[in-house]
């Protein structure tokens, strides 16, 4: 089948680069729309309590969105002062859309900060204005605030806040994207040792990225699409396309080094007879793990999931068909590095039987497989201990914007002068008559509970209904809040009582990954171990893999925890700790590892699976034992340098998330870029052979039913002709 697709793609390479190249422009004249129409999804479903907690208040006393000003650096009273802000609030009522404005002068319950050299100005807008009409009332209301007569005025608000990240994010996307293209040209350029080799897998990536820009604008149409979405999504794409493209190309010139004088049409096909599996594995793998995203089946993980599908699908495509194509066409060029750049270019363009950093790696890990699983095993525990031990999962808000942000320095101020660094309340709805005994009963208990230093109810609220504001002790979010909000919820009344705020939000949504979480990993694991089976015809093998998944996963958040957590290091990287991980960093990071870890599984078992075909008909233990070991050395040391390559790439790619100014977008950066680094040296380099070493002939065993059936799926299978590459391989007895 994959034969026949390479031999398809060199008769039909001018018409299937036409298609993409139609699609290419199609996806950058109109791909991006999708800016335009990016939203804000959230984070917890509908049904969550602290959703219908939300909206219930929104029911009982309704508020449209709030615009604050922080007057600063003046005496609050001084005559022109009250007079400008006094004029100002005039004028903001005047404007269309706004509802109500409050301020020190004008309205009751006035605030002054506490440096007694600042007040507010609370603008509230008129509620469920479009979101194109809410943007303008809410510039027009910037703009008025900003005439206020005072040394400083920062302008803010809660959608102010989405905006700004939103637009951030944009902005982010455009510099890291272009930065790691610039880069990824030059390194491509060197290591493949020729401008049309280097440039040609990001043209195929460019290809597939237009397409996925295309797809967004549809999804867009029918679910919400955040900015942070097309980041990651668009970055994801760049980075498996271009390792799809690599093991193209170095699989093809190594075909080329075998037989250079064979038809190019015969050496696409045996190319893509080997490496088009391999790449159809993968990208199974990586779609498997946005599958499982999507279980987790909130708003945004379920964009995010519906995104990475769309870019897996399409980069797998590009890598069967754009890639094979464009070597049809200039097949000579690439078969061969250029002469100028081969004493500059460490990747070599024959068979790669010279060990390259992972064929060392594993040729020690070899020699002492015991020591290498068990020391290795252990510092990856040791780093994934922060983690497992001291991990503060919270929700991205203002605090993770930079300082220089306007709204950033209205959070932190309002936090400071405003709000003496409490908590954000927890709210309670209590759904019963104020004035009824049971009521006043919960409130008794609500005020007693240990984690309440205030509990305000709120005035005017009309019916039989009442809403109590809980401040907590602690952070908002912090270990104080969220036991306040299970505490309430565990109260008994006779009544409804529904719990929200933002320690609510992080409640649910904890409990909500907690209880998906089984079933995404029941999904991951059963469709990885039929991949791998189908791959490699063991039952060890998958289990193996999914273990040093796992271990990598946990390896790289413990580094998260101490880098944005702890702030150790943080300085370097051009990061501001906030004391704790965006709560969707570790679902994210937990696909795209487990996807981005089986993509380089993947392209090494192939090679190691068939490096050891070559020897299943060895009738001695003793001797399939060696032929094991060196057919795990073998397939590292060929397959070694089309990983590390890629990931090399892959990390300069993700790299590129450390260039924006958004902590929650870093935080997946730096973890995938770290992820990577991790999975390509200690867990591939060494872990792995050590314990397919220590494992011996048992790498490959499966129940009978399973080998028969193995055997009858892999009868067809093209098999790498041994006199081609007899002499790179020493005997094995039999």
């Amino acid at each position: 089948m994959f034969a026949g697709i390479g031999r398809a793609m060199f008769r039909w390479r001018w018409p299937v680069l036409g298609g993409w190249l139609i699609l290419t422009a199609l996806g950058i004249v109109f791909g991006g729309q999708v800016f335009d129409r990016l939203g804000q999804p959230e984070n917890l479903r509908a049904d969550a309590e602290s959703r219908i907690a939300e909206r219930r208040i929104i029911e009982l006393l309704p508020e449209g969105p709030l615009v604050v000003a922080v007057v600063r650096d003046r005496d609050p009273y001084d005559p022109p002062l009250v007079e400008s802000v006094t004029k100002v609030a005039a004028e903001l009522r005047a404007v269309p859309g706004v509802a109500d404005v409050e301020d020190l002068y004008g309205s009751p319950g006035g605030r002054i900060g506490a440096d007694n050299r600042s007040t507010l100005v609370v603008v509230e807008l008129v509620d469920g204005l479009p979101e194109a009409e809410r943007e303008r009332v809410e510039d027009r209301v910037t703009g008025l605030l900003r005439g206020i007569d005072a040394p400083q005025v920062l302008v803010g608000g809660e959608t102010l806040a989405e905006r700004a990240f939103a637009e951030q994010a944009i902005r982010d996307a455009a510099v890291g994207e272009s930065v790691a293209l610039v880069v990824l040209v030059v390194v491509l350029v060197l290591l493949l040792g020729g401008l049309l080799a280097g440039v040609l897998p990001l043209v195929a990536a460019l290809a597939a990225v237009a397409g996925t820009l295309l797809g967004l604008l549809g999804l867009a149409a029918v679910t919400e699409v955040s900015e942070f979405t097309v980041n990651v999504v668009t970055l994801l794409g760049i980075g498996l396309t271009v390792d799809y493209a690599l093991l193209v190309i170095m699989r093809f010139r190594e075909e080329y080094a075998a037989d250079a004088a064979g038809e190019p049409a015969e050496l696409l096909a045996r190319t893509m007879a080997t490496a088009g599996r391999a790449v159809v594995v993968s990208g199974a793998a990586v779609g498997v793990a946005m599958a499982g995203l999507y279980v987790f089946a909130e708003p945004l993980l379920a964009a995010m999931a519906l995104g990475g599908a769309l870019v897996v699908v399409l980069a797998t495509a590009a890598g069967l068909t754009v890639v094979p194509a464009l070597i049809a066409v200039g097949h000579r060029r690439i078969a061969t590095p250029s002469r100028r750049l081969r004493s500059l270019r460490p990747i070599q363009p024959a068979s790669g039987t010279t060990p390259g950093i992972l064929g060392r790696l594993a040729g020690f890990a070899q020699r002492h497989p015991a020591p290498v699983a068990l020391t290795v095993s252990v510092g990856l525990l040791l780093l994934a201990g922060p983690f497992l031990l001291g991990a503060n999962l919270g929700d991205s808000d203002a605090r993770t914007l930079p300082r220089s942000m306007e709204a950033r320095q209205v959070h932190d101020v309002m936090l400071r002068d405003f709000q003496a660094n409490r908590a954000a309340p927890v709210v309670v709805v209590v759904e019963a008559d104020p004035t009824s005994a049971a009521v006043r009963d919960l409130m008794n208990q609500l005020n007693r509970l240990p984690q309440v230093i205030r509990m305000q109810p709120r005035p005017d609220v009309p019916g039989a209904a009442l809403v109590i504001d809980l401040t907590p002790k602690g952070t908002t979010g912090g270990p104080e809040s969220r036991a306040l909000v299970r505490e309430v919820r565990s109260l008994e009344a006779p009544f409804r009582v529904l719990v929200g705020g933002p320690a609510a939000e992080l409640v649910d949504y904890r409990d909500s990954v907690a209880d998906r979480l089984p079933l995404a990993v029941l999904v991951l694991v059963v469709t990885t171990a039929l991949l791998l089976f189908a791959l490699t015809g063991s039952v060890l093998v998958p289990v193996k893999a999914l273990v040093l998944n796992v271990l990598t996963l946990l390896a790289t958040l413990g580094v998260l925890v101490v880098v944005f957590q702890w702030g150790i290091g943080s300085a370097l990287l051009g990061v501001e700790s906030w004391g704790a991980l965006d709560v969707t960093t570790p679902v994210l990071l937990f696909v795209f590892v487990f996807g981005l870890s089986m993509d380089y599984e993947v392209f090494l078992l192939a090679r190691i699976r068939e490096e050891w075909d070559r020897y299943r008909e060895l009738r001695t233990p003793a001797a399939r034992a060696r032929a094991s070991a060196r057919a795990v050395l073998a397939g590292i040391t060929r397959t070694g340098r089309v990983v590390t390559t890629a990931a090399g790439c892959m990390i300069v790619v993700f790299l590129g998330f450390l260039l924006g100014e958004l902590t929650a977008v870093k935080e997946i950066g730096f973890g995938m870029a770290v992820a990577v680094l991790l999975d390509v040296t200690v867990v591939r380099g060494l872990l792995l052979p050590a314990v397919m070493s220590l494992l011996g002939e048992w790498n490959w065993w499966a129940p009978a039913p399973l080998r028969r059936l193995y055997g009858r799926v892999s009868a067809g299978r093209a098999r790498v002709p041994m006199a081609r590459e007899a002499s790179s391989r020493q005997p094995v007895d039999s």
